[in-house]
């Protein structure tokens, strides 16, 4: 294992030359091109003396405040700024032209419990243990978490939405807790008001602000329910009256693989799959396409417009330019790509997601940066860790993003794991594979025989032909099998004890 050694958090001040001459002494990590570890194993992080006045003094300058927004089943290319002509996000927009932007940013497992659980720890499913609904995270796991790991050390922690893991909620971690168990419903009677969720998530989240002591840093986590369906229900996406004009003549462009006969090229136990079903209620004539596709894109723009209030309110504190700000969706979404709705696969629609952070911090030359870099959702625990100055645990099995933001460009993940333990009912089968950053190679490890599909994503980037079975990649198929064994071993190790 590589050896991380504390890092220092930099030096703020209005003055962007002491900034930078800040930046250039930080330490730099040490990582490794697919796991990272740090040797300084330990389960509880240290314990730092609460820094004074967080919003002007020099004090609590040495560390960021930090804001980490997740969205729920947000694709990847739903964004402006991924290109997508039709939706409007313009303030995750200009989020990404003043901060950087991860195009290749892939979650680990595709289903919000886990990926979430992942964000949390930095740690894939297989360590932290999370596959279904009802599963908590176990103490000698959540005691490594970001938000336990940050509250030790002296930041005011909060938590807004929904929460995603297990049953029993650790409102007892933060210092403001506002979460919600499940999935939660768009519309909610309040003061005998009807209120839509994202409203609630919003004035919830500026309350904290509003209530943050002026002499520690903090750190706000909001997990909003956008663009998560109401499953089955006529109407599965339910935006705010305010932006039902959005996109009325728009046209939603329909994905080349979202046809029948790529539905047809399916192996059977995905043609009869709960990705099939939902598909029915979701896009199953083109009318209904643009109808649901759109209501989609109106959740979202209605989440950019909340997440503008809070930028602005942190503008209004005067403590804008020392927050940090992480956004990132915790899974994909088929919009009936291969005939499908739904995630839970690893094929390129389902297992990316958005990712963008603004670093205030950072000099104008680091801002606008697209980093082709493959980054992943167990990234997320120690690039704040180490943003906050804090060792990073030796279970972390992800990388800090910290080292592309400054500008580094060694940094470079070869390929990743992808597992998909849980199942439903014979629907959801149960799936692994590797994502290199031109293969791809998922293994259907719940059917017999095994079912093998591989893509050449440098040609096949919308993955339509499967050349699993085509004898002139033979070879290619061994090394990706070879790699899957390799990587299982290594991500399949347990969690050492705390």
């Amino acid at each position: 294992m590589s050896s991380l050694p504390l890092l220092k958090a930099s030096l703020i001040t209005i003055d962007r030359l002491k900034k930078e001459i800040q930046m250039k002494n930080d330490a730099k990590f040490s990582r490794r091109t697919f796991i990272k570890t740090t040797g300084a194993g330990l389960a509880g992080g240290i314990t730092l003396a609460p820094s004074a006045k967080a919003q002007s003094s020099p004090e609590s300058a040495r560390r960021p405040n930090i804001i980490v927004l997740i969205s729920d089943d947000h694709r990847y290319d739903a964004l402006g700024c991924m290109g997508n002509q039709v939706i409007r996000t313009p303030v995750l927009d200009e989020m990404a032209k003043k901060g950087a932007i991860f195009p290749n940013n892939c979650c680990t497992t595709s289903i919000c419990c886990s990926s979430r659980a992942s964000i949390l720890t930095g740690m894939y499913t297989s360590r932290h243990e999370i596959i279904n609904f009802d599963d908590d995270l176990p103490p000698r796991i959540w005691n490594q978490s970001y938000p336990v790991l940050l509250r030790q050390s002296g930041y005011h922690t909060g938590f807004v939405g929904k929460f995603g893991v297990g049953t029993n909620l650790p409102a007892e971690s933060f210092d403001f807790w506002r979460g919600i168990p499940g999935q939660g419903k768009y519309w909610n009677v309040v003061g005998g008001r009807k209120k839509h969720l994202t409203d609630i998530f919003t004035g919830d989240a500026l309350e904290f602000l509003d209530t943050c002591p002026s002499d520690r840093p903090f750190c706000l986590s909001v997990s909003f329910k956008t663009g998560h369906t109401i499953d089955y229900d006529p109407r599965p996406w339910q935006p705010k009256p305010e932006f039902s004009d959005y996109y009325k003549e728009d046209t939603v462009p329909v994905p080349p693989t979202a046809t029948e006969s790529a539905y047809q090229s399916l192996p059977g136990f995905l043609k009869n799959s709960e990705g099939r079903s939902r598909w029915k209620n979701r896009f199953s004539s083109p009318e209904r396409y643009q109808e649901t596709v759109k209501d989609y894109y109106r959740l979202i723009t209605g989440m950019d417009n909340a997440i503008g209030k809070i930028r602005s309110r942190l503008t209004a504190m005067g403590c804008a330019d020392n927050t940090i700000i992480l956004y990132q969706g915790d899974n994909g979404f088929y919009m009936g790509e291969k005939g499908l709705a739904g995630k839970w696969y690893a094929h390129e629609v389902s297992m990316k997601t958005p990712s963008i952070i603004l670093d205030p911090r950072l000099p104008r030359t680091l801002q606008g940066r697209r980093s082709e870099d493959m980054s992943l959702n167990i990234d997320v625990t120690p690039t704040i860790l180490e943003w906050a100055g804090i060792p990073v645990p030796s279970n972390v099995q992800g990388t800090s993003l910290v080292p592309i933001l400054q500008g580094d460009s060694d940094f470079l993940r070869e390929d990743c794991f992808y597992e998909h333990p849980f199942e439903y009912a014979g629907k959801i089968p149960q799936s692994e594979g590797v994502r290199s950053n031109r293969w791809k190679y998922i293994r259907w490890i719940s059917q017999e025989p095994v079912y093998e599909e591989l893509y050449d994503l440098e040609k096949d980037s919308r993955e339509m032909q499967n050349l699993a079975g085509n004898i002139a990649f033979s070879d290619q198929l061994d090394k990706m099998r070879g790699r899957w064994r390799a990587l299982r071993r290594q991500v399949k190790e347990p969690a050492f004890p705390a």
